[in-house]
């Protein structure tokens, strides 16, 4: 435990892996992780791996046909019949492939957030952090968009079940939170919150304005889809000003915060243009909310990231610095400030990258290129945005 937060890791996380071409990759872990130890950042000892979670938390939310499929498809050499039925369970995609101990390994994960939604909510801990975490697009019926179960939509049903809390959810994965968002979309006690790249250029195709909610739930869900191109400074104008309402309005007992990594300009799968600058500093935005409306309590996941050398390990790495107040964190939030990265991290994994690492923990735009119709980007992104929060 560090500043009354908790690392989570379970090292079953580690096989979850699509096959080795697979652009959700977790090497992204061992990245993160080792950039964490080697700021002095995470000790071996700071990790805490989760207990198993009893696998009846999956039928919170996963029908019993969908576990049944993953756990058939699961063996080295699945049952031709059951093979036969991946497609309909969106298993036999070229993104959400079956492979062996695939079961095991999304269990895994799911313990991790669960039992990191445990820590918080107990008391045991101020604030959780599990980086495996973030399967957002898992639907009850099916896989999708590399995601087997959606361990943090159980890991809220979790919370609302034992604990009876109202959840914020933030998701700043650059492609929308679909699947939390399909699950509590009459939930007038969970609100689903989203800033993304527009779903009319980009997978999953949702997360519109006009989703917002349903029945009970209607004005629980709120979306904020940017335009393609959005830079720093719009994606974090959108982002503050409505998520500063969105919890001002909902007051939750604690949030739960999604953390993709994939608006940055180096991802390969979204078409946003923004710098590791909004992943300092969305940390932050979430952190302070937190302890002035949930009284502290907060759960962060990781999600997507396709860059996997340069931006993953320092974005999620970065969640960990804010969430435990590090002092390295506070001297990145000055603006204009940044710092190298360490040494011993940049020779140890400069000669495996594909692409030349960054030295520092911050980009340096100033010679990234203009992006076209800047400022026709940033007035229909305050458009959305305004539209967004105007029931909150």
């Amino acid at each position: 435990m560090t500043a009354n937060a908790v690392f989570i890791h379970h090292p079953g996380a580690a096989r979850y892996q699509f096959n080795v071409d697979h652009p959700f990759h977790p090497h992204r872990l061992t990245l993160t992780l080792d950039l964490l130890e080697a700021v002095g950042a995470l000790g071996t000892e700071d990790r805490m791996v989760p207990e198993p979670a009893d696998e009846s938390l999956l039928s919170l939310i996963h029908r019993e046909d969908y576990i049944e499929a993953v756990k058939q498809l699961s063996s080295v050499k699945p049952d031709p019949e059951w093979v036969l039925q991946a497609e309909r369970y969106g298993l036999r995609s070229e993104d959400t492939p079956f492979f062996p101990g695939m079961h095991e390994a999304a269990m895994a994960v799911v313990s991790g957030s669960v039992y990191a939604a445990d820590q918080v909510m107990s008391g045991k801990a101020l604030h959780a952090y599990h980086m495996a975490g973030g399967l957002h697009h898992a639907f009850p019926d099916r896989g999708s968009g590399f995601c087997v179960y959606n361990d943090a939509a159980i890991a809220i049903s979790h919370i609302r079940e034992h604990y009876g809390a109202r959840v914020l959810y933030i998701d700043t994965d650059v492609h929308h939170g679909d699947g939390v968002q399909w699950t509590f979309y009459n939930d007038p006690e969970v609100c689903t919150y989203s800033i993304h790249e527009t779903g009319k250029f980009l997978f999953p195709g949702t997360g519109y304005v006009y989703e917002r909610g349903n029945e009970l739930g209607r004005g629980a869900t709120v979306n904020v889809p940017v335009e393609p191109y959005t830079e720093d400074d719009s994606w974090l104008e959108s982002f503050q000003t409505s998520i500063e309402k969105v919890t001002a309005a909902f007051k939750p007992d604690i949030i739960v915060s999604q953390h993709g990594c994939d608006a940055h300009a180096y991802d390969p799968l979204s078409h946003t243009h923004c710098s590791m600058r909004i992943y300092q500093a969305m940390p932050a935005i979430i952190h302070r909310l937190a302890h002035q409306h949930t009284g502290g309590r907060w759960m962060a996941v990781g999600g997507g990231g396709y860059d996997v050398w340069r931006v993953v390990p320092r974005a999620w790495a970065l969640v960990w610095l804010e969430m435990t107040g590090h002092p390295l964190s506070a001297r990145l939030a000055v603006e204009g400030a940044n710092e190298a990265l360490p040494e011993s991290w940049l020779s140890h994994w400069s000669s495996l990258s594909p692409d030349e690492l960054p030295a520092c923990w911050l980009d340096d735009t100033s010679n990234w290129p203009a992006m076209p119709r800047r400022t026709e980007i940033e007035e229909k992104n305050r458009q959305t945005t305004l539209l967004a929060i105007q029931e909150h």
